[in-house]
């Protein structure tokens, strides 16, 4: 299962990307554009990482897919150990159920 967007997250989006806020540990987490993306794309819940790898590469046909799914497994990472995002179990969110 990937991790979900932590209901305490304050999300604004940006004319180039959006912010993250974090108001229980002050942390503040820029977004690109693309990370944007990733992190309006983990709503709603149950979504898998082959969808959101799948919407990615729509928008971003000139990347490769083994690239995209790395972002994005990067991406969550970062937001999971900022406190931004939230496992709902102890898998990683690249393991083969996430298909």
């Amino acid at each position: 299962m990937l991790p979900h967007a932590n209901p305490t997250v304050i999300f604004q989006k940006l004319e180039d990307g959006a912010v993250l806020f974090a108001p229980e540990t002050e942390v503040y987490f820029g977004l690109n554009e693309v990370g944007a993306a990733i992190w309006q794309l983990l709503v709603p819940r149950g979504r898998s990482l082959d969808q959101i790898c799948s919407d990615l590469a729509a928008r971003y046909p000139e990347v490769t897919a083994a690239t995209i799914r790395s972002d994005v497994l990067e991406l969550l990472d970062q937001l999971v150990d900022e406190g931004l995002a939230q496992r709902s179990d102890s898998r990683e969110p690249g393991a083969a159920t996430d298909s």
